[in-house]
This record gives structure tokens, C-alpha cells and sequence, in this order.
């Protein structure tokens, strides 16, 4: 009688765990799919107050904007938050240049603008526009002490575009310590040329290394040396060159 004994053949362990891998991954992306479906939905976590910090404070259309903005964040739940949503509600608002949101539990919602700031004036003064060319309609311009673009009627379209908007781009580029000295621009046959108020012409070309040029602007405007020109060339800003002698330098930045 033979004394051999038949083992049961084993199933691999790697197989096993796989299996129980694969199972915990399902349950979780189950939970996930439960999160995403409902429970960041339910009106348990339905946004009850909203708080709206950073509306532009000459903003002309502020209680809209306020009130666009409340009812977008009313529609959501502190577990979903859509910025899409208060895009679009600020979409309409030139001013707004951008909007973000920050949940607090369990049902307040606290909205941040951020504003577009104004570089420049058209239609005699009345109209401002931004750096990026947009045309801050709902804007007061009392007050405002900005360089001017030489157009004289306010565009149908959201924004500048051409020159004008290579105009507004420059402008807005422009150091704060020169900023009460330019008195407005053009663009001519040396592309954008900022005039400041003695009449001293910066010659900026394109709007390519606008930071260089105003730093070159600066640096020749502050040579003790000189005491009275016409302009200066920033077109290449590693070299700016001057010419003329019928403007009295007054600029100290």
C-alpha cells in the first residue's frame, strides 16, 4: 500500500491579490462616482450666504456686478464650486479681469474679483481702457489723470485692436514713477511714440521688451547730463539713443 499522499494543487497568491485589488478599486471609484453624482450636490452644503470682496470701487455698475455675482454662487454647494459659472456671470462686466471662489462650511461662499485697472483715456477723456485693450465701459473717469490715445469716438467692439491696442499695451507698461509725466500717444513711422508732457517723445517701435524700454526710458530721463532734447529711441533698449535740443528736460523719475 503506497504511502503517497496527493497534495490539492494551490492557486498562485499573486492572482488572489490582484483580484482583492481590483475589488477595493471598484468600491472606491464607486464612492468617487456617488461624490461627483450626488453628495457634492445635496442641499445640505447649499450655499446660503455669499460674500463678494474686490468690486472695483468706480465701478458704476457695482450693485449689478454684486448682485450677478451672488446669484451664481447661489446656484452651487460648498463641494462644488464652478468657476466656469462666475465667469460667465462676470463675462459681461469689463472691469472684472478675473473671479475665484472659496467655499466655507457648511454653506457660505466667499467671491474674489479681480479688477482691470485703467492706462488710458479715449473719447476726449470720458472712456478708460485697460493694458490688454479691453474698453472699461462702466468706468467713472472723474478724476482720472491719465495719457490719452488718439481716438476720438468709442469703439462698438469689446476691445482695442491694431495700433491701438500696441498703444494701450505700452502705456500700461509704464513705471509709476513716470506715470504723471506721459501725456499720450500715436503711432507713426517709429511705431508707438509716447509724448510726455514737455513734449519729449519716447519712441517705443513695437511693444516686444516693454519692461527694458521703460527701464531705458527712465535711466536716460534721469541723466543729470542731459538738460533738453526731442526724443528717445527705445528701440532697441540696450541702446537708446536721444536727439533734438528744443525741449527742456523736467522729468525726474
Amino acid at each position: 500500500m503506497s504511502g503517497a499522499t496527493h497534495a490539492l494543487p494551490l492557486r498562485p497568491l499573486g492572482s488572489r491579490l490582484l483580484r482583492r485589488i481590483l475589488a477595493v478599486l471598484a468600491i472606491l471609484l464607486a464612492l468617487v462616482a456617488g461624490y461627483m453624482l450626488w453628495v457634492r450636490d445635496l442641499s445640505l452644503f447649499a450655499v446660503k450666504s455669499v460674500k463678494v470682496e474686490g468690486i472695483p470701487a468706480r465701478s458704476t455698475d457695482s450693485a449689478e456686478l454684486r448682485r450677478a455675482l451672488t446669484a451664481a454662487g447661489r446656484e452651487m454647494t460648498t463641494l462644488h464650486v464652478r468657476p466656469e459659472v462666475l465667469r460667465d456671470a462676470a463675462a459681461r462686466f469689463p472691469l472684472v479681469d478675473s473671479v475665484r471662489a472659496d467655499a466655507g462650511f457648511p454653506g457660505s461662499l466667499t467671491i474674489h474679483v479681480s479688477e482691470r485697472h485703467p492706462v488710458a483715456l479715449i473719447d476726449g477723456g470720458s472712456v478708460a481702457v485697460a493694458n490688454d485693450g479691453v474698453i472699461l465701459r462702466g468706468l467713472s473717469t472723474h478724476g482720472l489723470e491719465l495719457p490719452t490715445l488718439p481716438i476720438d469716438r468709442v469703439p462698438d467692439r469689446r476691445r482695442l485692436i491694431g495700433t491701438a491696442l500696441e498703444q494701450a499695451a505700452v502705456l500700461g507698461a509704464a513705471p509709476k514713477a513716470l506715470l504723471p509725466y506721459l501725456d499720450g500717444s500715436s503711432y507713426g513711422s517709429h511705431g508707438v511714440v509716447v509724448e510726455l508732457d514737455n513734449g519729449i517723445e519716447l519712441r517705443f517701435g513695437g511693444r516686444k521688451q516693454l519692461r527694458r524700454k521703460w527701464q531705458a526710458a527712465a535711466a536716460v530721463l534721469a541723466d543729470p547730463q542731459l538738460t533738453a532734447l526731442d526724443y528717445v529711441d527705445l528701440t532697441s533698449p540696450r541702446r537708446p539713443s536721444v536727439g533734438g535740443s528744443g525741449h527742456l528736460l523736467a522729468v525726474a523719475p
